[in-house]
């Protein structure tokens, strides 16, 4: 980690209710660096998704918690979110990489097109699953320069 690089660590029930909570945060601070409006409320829904990732698939009935770190640099912004419980592709049952190639809009599970909704509104996204660890997503979008805005 660079030294100009800032932390903000949320350690949240793994619960939707607390959903909210990342999502403000992340606004708190996307809107300090000067991210535009359209750009954090890409960011938001990236977010959400990781985080709802870890609330319906990660512990089951079971209590849980996720752990949400938001890495502040000079241009970039990287959120990354992480769980001790069952990995996505665990509970879904495959552990082999998926794409929508091929596939019906039909045949895609419910909760499957989270992560190319992530991939689609960030600049990167990296997704560990490690067997009885857990899920670690990490997301970074880059400030656009003024003059691409144009």
């Amino acid at each position: 980690m660079k030294a100009d690089t800032q932390k903000v660590i949320l350690n949240l029930p793994a619960t939707a209710e607390f959903v909210d909570v990342v999502r403000l945060n992340l606004y708190g601070i996307a809107s300090k660096m000067g991210f535009s409006y359209e750009d954090i409320e890409d960011m938001k829904v990236a977010v959400s998704e990781a985080c709802n990732n870890s609330v319906l698939y990660a512990y089951g009935q079971n209590d849980g918690h996720i752990d949400v770190t938001f890495e502040i640099g000079e241009e970039t912004l990287s959120i990354t979110v992480e769980d001790e419980g069952e990995s996505f592709e665990t509970v879904k049952g495959g552990g082999e990489e998926s794409t929508l190639h091929d596939k019906d809009l039909n045949d895609v599970q419910i909760g499957g097109l989270g992560f190319y909704l992530m991939q689609a509104l960030m600049d990167d996204v990296s997704i560990e699953n490690v067997a009885g660890q857990g899920t670690r997503v990490v997301m970074s979008k880059s400030l656009a320069l003024s003059e691409e805005r144009v």
